[in-house]
């Protein structure tokens, strides 16, 4: 019987825990400044996880057609297993699914609501050989296993899936292959084609997933490639037949990417690294931008002040600026290292840091945020809340009143400074139904 491919979990924590302060706990958690602002918005915190109900949500949310928000946890719910959620802009939150093993376990990556209304997803393990499985879950919770990795064909999904035009499926798996993980294409009847595996001189452990531009697919690899480079991550672009390029070697311009990449309007493509020890002990992470031709350009470098360790990628909102999160850094000193920040920045490099956690709002956002129908900003935190295992959280603009009651809950009225500073929640609540 062949051995079990072991989890690289010394990869989890490359340079993941150099003296940053930020302890990746929980399940296998393991500069100069280009033009830095500092504009604190209102933050809302719409629910906090107790653990029955799910716990560290390391994936973002998704805005389905119905506009509610779903998610995952990879913890907690009935079996300790992970959780899907569904949420309103409310903050009124159900549990859907509860994993138990054999369905699998863990999710850490978000959701894709796919072209027929299901949403699609995967689990970082269980499944029938314990390598993680990709699903396909209704909004109602009827949930399918669509396909178990067995190892060669990959194993360990941290990333979720991108539809292309043809209904086909793509992704990644962060291990399996022949060690190093693997790009994958999967139906929706859970047919599932192999279409490129890391040898490790290509790259090697893709912690994030595909993004598509001009019918191609672009990615990153947390390391490698073996030589040369001192194991600093890439930049790839693969076709939908699985053409693979190497677009980008990081070599001291950033390094340890571990969010993936999304197009701008512009066309280009933007990412982030989570460190950069090659540019010194002071740099916390990088945002960069890469043309589909393999230009780079370094747009900002963080100084822990304004963010450390960014470990999603970027979202462009319809205003043109580029928003994102860094796991650690920003102003509170209630986590060793800052509880992590969410920022906006141009496509120029300029950043804005809109937000710093301080535990109790939230900590260690490790997604993406999502732009609401709304307008704000949705996303979650893996860690802090009311009873530390997390939140999901809405970033309203700054200078803008509170709309309604469930923003003045949760200490939400804390957020707010326009039209006033308000003295409780009662208080909020009273501007809300008339305006003083």
């Amino acid at each position: 019987m062949a051995s079990k491919i072991a989890y690289p979990l010394s990869v989890s924590l490359v340079a993941r825990s150099r003296s940053r302060g930020l302890c990746r706990r929980l399940l296998l958690v393991a500069v100069a400044i280009f033009g830095v602002a500092s504009a604190r918005a209102n933050s809302v915190p719409l629910y906090s996880f107790s653990g029955n109900d799910g716990a560290y949500p390391y994936a973002g949310l998704v805005q389905s057609s119905d506009g509610n928000f779903y998610g995952t946890t990879a913890g907690g719910g009935a079996n300790g297993a992970g959780t899907v959620f569904k949420i309103t802009s409310g903050g009124s939150l159900i549990t859907l699914y509860s994993f138990s093993g054999s369905d699998g376990t863990g999710p850490r990556a978000g959701l894709l609501q796919g072209s027929d209304g299901n949403f699609y997803g995967t689990t970082t393990f269980g499944g029938s050989s314990d390598y993680g499985t990709v699903f396909r879950i209704t909004s109602g919770g009827t949930l399918t296993t669509l396909y178990s990795f067995g190892g060669s064909d990959g194993a360990y999904p941290h990333s979720g899936l991108v539809e292309a035009n043809a209904g086909d499926f793509y992704g990644t798996t962060f291990a399996g292959g022949d060690g190093y993980g693997t790009v994958f294409k999967i139906t929706s009847g859970g047919s599932l084609t192999t279409l490129h595996i890391f040898s490790g001189s290509d790259g090697a452990y893709p912690y994030a997933g595909l993004a598509r531009a001009g019918g191609h697919f672009y990615g990153t690899t947390y390391i490698g490639p073996q030589a040369g480079t001192g194991y600093l991550g890439t930049v790839f672009k693969i076709t939908s037949g699985g053409s693979f390029t190497t677009l980008h070697i990081f070599d001291g311009n950033g390094s340890l990417p571990y969010g993936g990449l999304v197009q701008g309007s512009d066309g280009d493509l933007y990412g982030t690294t989570s460190d950069n020890d090659s540019l010194g002990p002071t740099i916390f992470g990088t945002v960069f931008k890469i043309t589909s031709g393999g230009s780079f350009t370094l747009l900002h470098m963080f100084n822990n002040s304004d963010g450390g360790l960014p470990s999603a990628g970027l979202v462009q909102g319809s205003d043109g600026n580029f928003y994102g999160t860094t796991t650690q850094g920003g102003t509170s000193v209630n986590c060793g290292g800052g509880c992590g920040t969410v920022f906006k920045m141009t496509s120029g490099g300029s950043l804005t840091t809109l937000y710093s956690f301080n535990h109790s709002d939230g900590a260690h956002p490790f997604a993406a945020v999502v732009q609401g129908s709304d307008g704000s900003l949705y996303g979650t935190t893996a860690q802090g809340g009311a009873s530390g295992f997390g939140t999901v959280f809405k970033i309203i603009p700054a200078g803008e009143p509170p709309a309604n009651k469930d923003q003045c809950k949760n200490n939400g009225w804390m957020s707010f400074t326009f039209p006033r500073v308000f003295n409780n929640e009662g208080d909020c609540i009273q501007f809300v139904n008339t305006g003083n």
